[in-house]
């Protein structure tokens, strides 16, 4: 739609909504409670129920201690790249919201939270995304050649529908090795994703610790 045009609609449809609410205002003035003011209740009731059920995030201090500090970034929307090497292609379309961390060196987390339509396609989604990442290693090792790669799975958490704990190792074959653990969690019908990533091999992951934070990423949805 050319420039123009679309102004000339907006501005059509500018005009049609004042001319809508002016009519609108008049009922309401002609009886007192009107329909205006119960809209206007109803609509602050939706907005307030919609903020309150927005679910939260880590915050940097919730994250497995690390030498130099943690660095949280703001929440965003959209599914992270970060996450990409495992989930990418197994993801639903959801709209999903995600925060990144950092350290001064070369450990990184993010979170990745979604709220589907019922607990039913939440549990759907968490199984889902737990099949991903156990045949994460698998599908690494066959689409690149110069990598070996190791899955490990590390249990489930109690906490509200459930979490499990994963983890993965891959070496390249100029001799580059990064470990990374990987939490997916429910409440309900929200599920949340933690990964948390550096260089080093399972001996270099702070499992406990990630543990509490894969716990904790739960917990503090709502």
């Amino acid at each position: 739609m050319p420039i123009r045009t679309r102004v000339a609609a907006l501005a059509a449809l500018t005009a049609a909504a004042l001319a809508v609410g002016a009519a609108a205002t008049a009922q309401a003035g002609a009886a007192p409670g009107g329909t205006a003011q119960k809209n206007t209740s109803a609509q602050k009731n939706a907005s307030a129920q919609k903020k309150a059920a927005a679910p939260r995030f880590l915050a940097a201090s919730e994250l497995p201690p690390h030498p130099t500090g943690w660095t949280a970034g703001p929440v965003t929307d959209g599914f992270p790249e970060q996450l990409a090497y495992c989930l990418g292609e197994g993801v639903p379309a959801y709209d999903y919201r995600h925060r990144l961390f950092h350290t001064e060196l070369d450990t990184s987390a993010v979170q990745v939270t979604v709220v589907t339509g019922s607990a039913a396609k939440g549990k759907a989604l968490a199984d889902r995304l737990n099949k991903e990442i156990r045949t994460c290693a698998a599908r690494l090792e066959r689409l690149y050649p110069e990598i070996e790669a190791e899955g490990r799975f590390f249990g489930t958490l109690p906490v509200e529908e459930g979490a499990t704990v994963h983890g993965l190792h891959t070496e390249t074959s100029y001799g580059a090795t990064d470990v990374n653990l990987l939490s997916v969690g429910r409440d309900g019908r929200t599920v949340t994703v933690v990964g948390w990533g550096q260089m080093g091999d399972f001996d270099d992951a702070p499992l406990a610790a990630f543990k509490k934070t894969a716990k904790k990423a739960v917990t503090k949805l709502y």
